[in-house]
């Protein structure tokens, strides 16, 4: 087994974490909102421009507009996929179905529901975990892709 630790980054995965957190705690104790990235994405898109929408637009142009921040006051990003187009359009069906059906995404389960030890969000959680576990596996060990 391989193990590449150049890519293992405690302190900034942590920083991020503790980011995620409080911006989530913020959206609910000022907005009484879980901070759903699903959820918020496909009620911005559905919503139109309203007064009750605005903080879901803000929100998702904050997403986008992150890793441009980033790019210009640290430098590049080394983004590197090591797939097929064709992978990650199924890979993005499969989640937005799972995330209709799973009645949330992996931000609104695993950071907002696990908080609120919601069984809903652990029993999704646990699935979301174990399906990448297993997909990951078969992809690598059983297909080699």
């Amino acid at each position: 087994m391989n193990i590449d630790l150049s890519h293992f980054t405690p302190y900034g995965s942590f920083a991020g974490g503790v980011l995620i957190g409080i911006a989530a705690a913020i959206l609910i104790l000022f907005n009484g909102r879980i901070a759903g990235v699903s959820g918020i994405l496909g009620q911005a898109l559905n919503g139109g421009i309203v007064r009750d929408n605005l903080w879901r637009i803000a929100f998702v142009m904050g997403i986008i507009a992150a890793p441009a921040l980033w790019q210009v006051w640290v430098g590049e990003i080394e983004i590197s996929i090591e797939t097929n187009v064709l992978w990650l359009i199924i890979a993005g069906l499969f989640v937005g179905v799972g995330t209709s059906y799973g009645s949330g995404c992996t931000s609104g389960h695993g950071i907002c529901g696990l908080s609120r030890f919601s069984m809903r969000s652990l029993i999704a959680t646990l699935s979301f975990m174990l399906t990448g576990i297993v997909t990951v596996y078969i992809m690598r060990h059983v297909l080699g892709a």
